[in-house]
């Protein structure tokens, strides 16, 4: 696949842009779990709005080396050893005591809250609950937005793009429904780095890059 439908392509494809960074990604984060951790320790770790298909191929999963809970709005059921699904809401894990996780772990969910303030309080929980942490987001700036793989329509007016997705194929060659593209134009609100550093302020941020340009930002203590 050749780099502009790789870049089109959503990120569940093997060939897309984002399954291929996201993989380079987890190995940096593999590696980081075993720098941070001492061998033979199992790393029980929160998963702020994931899921378990990104999970069950896993080795450091299968070897038994981390224990995985999932926190999402509704919890899922029929799920691979060494995972778990609870109900939740990323802004108020209360339910947790301070420290309570080796790791939090998030990838792609912050900017899905709606408002900055909403935004600051799952960093702020974030850290609480987890020892280590490790934050993923799309950057704003990237020239393709992440969500509708369009060229910079993260810049217009959110009445044009909701034209432009109901309407029309651009969007990932598809047209959008009603209902979902309201529900991510109300949700979405992007993050550039400036803001990922005030939301982790003691964060080193990795930034990975496609073609010499940071597509996204992932902020970490380990």
């Amino acid at each position: 696949m050749n780099n502009f439908k790789a870049l089109m392509a959503s990120s569940d494809q093997p060939d897309s842009l984002g399954y291929n960074l996201r993989h380079k990604r987890f190995q940096i984060f593999e590696d980081l779990i075993n720098k941070n951790f001492p061998a033979g320790m199992t790393v029980h770790i929160l998963d702020v709005g994931g899921t378990a298909y990104f999970w069950e191929d896993k080795n450091i999963l299968l070897e038994g080396r981390v224990k995985v809970t999932l926190l999402n709005l509704e919890a899922e059921s029929n799920l691979p050893y060494g995972i778990k699904s609870i109900a939740g809401d990323a802004t108020d894990l209360s339910q947790f005591e301070d420290a309570h996780f080796d790791l939090v772990f998030s990838n792609s969910v912050i900017e899905h809250l709606y408002t900055w303030k909403n935004q600051k309080q799952m960093a702020k929980e974030c850290m609480r609950v987890g020892k280590k942490y490790f934050i993923q987001t799309p950057n704003k700036h990237f020239p393709v937005e992440a969500h509708y793989a369009i060229p910079l329509i993260q810049y217009a007016p959110k009445k044009l793009t909701y034209m432009v997705l109901t309407k029309t194929k651009i969007s990932r060659l598809r047209k959008w429904s009603e209902r979902d593209a309201q529900q991510y134009l109300d949700e979405i609100r992007l993050i550039n780095e400036k803001e990922m550093k005030k939301l982790f302020p003691n964060a080193s941020i990795y930034k990975e890059k496609w073609l010499g340009m940071t597509k996204s930002f992932t902020a970490h203590n380990l």
